[in-house]
């Protein structure tokens, strides 16, 4: 099993992208795996991999929950 991914720092919608991309490809799944345990279409896990900036925000939520992920919002320090 891989080390834990240690807490990010985002700032963009890319970063966030990336991130998923990661996290997904350490978990062995596709792109087409996601879309397909999450509900959602492929062209969704692309875009959110990608970084589009206007995606349903609970569906990105879904997504990240799926890959064992949560978002932890506090003030900057």
């Amino acid at each position: 099993m891989p080390a834990p991914t240690p807490p990010s720092t985002l700032e963009t919608t890319s970063q966030l992208g990336e991130l998923v991309r990661a996290i997904r490809k350490e978990q062995g799944l596709t792109q087409l795996d996601v879309a397909g345990l999450a509900g959602m279409s492929n062209r969704f896990v692309i875009d959110l991999e990608r970084g589009k900036e206007t995606l349903q925000m609970q569906k990105v939520l879904d997504v990240l929950a799926l890959l064992g992920l949560e978002v932890v919002i506090r003030k900057k320090a």
